[in-house]
């Protein structure tokens, strides 16, 4: 059975910084890309960003370029999502999964911001920044 399990999130101003992580267990991680969606109240589920079984390559949505940071610790089971400069639109639940098909990049990079494409998924956590 996969679980996933966030943290992190909570109530933090404009301008400032959380980090939230994803503990995976269930499915040999290391070989699964994972993703990070974000949910607003009455708003479809969005793609934020994707990180590859190995780290090598991560994917954003534009919206979260240059402020978001997606990594991972394959000895931990667990992938993070650093977020700086929040502003209050990024306010929202935010959601880790874990992608269907491991080590096939070309699926990987076809697929990585569409929520069909991952199987597993967290319970969420709230992230709210304040103006």
């Amino acid at each position: 059975q996969v679980q996933l399990v966030e943290s992190g999130g909570g109530l933090v101003q404009a301008g400032g910084s959380l980090r939230l992580s994803c503990a995976a267990s269930g499915r040999t991680f290391s070989s699964y890309s994972m993703g990070w969606f974000r949910q607003a109240p009455g708003k479809e589920r969005e793609f934020v960003a994707a990180i590859s079984w190995s780290g090598g390559t991560t994917y954003y949505a534009d919206f979260v370029k240059g402020r978001f940071t997606v990594s991972r610790d394959n000895a931990k089971n667990t992938v993070y999502l650093q977020m700086n400069s929040l502003k209050p639109e990024d306010t929202s639940v935010y959601y880790c999964a874990i992608y269907a098909t491991p080590k096939l990049f070309y699926s990987f990079r076809s697929g990585y911001a569409s929520r069909g494409q991952y199987d597993y998924w967290g319970q969420g956590t709230q992230v709210t920044v304040s103006s």
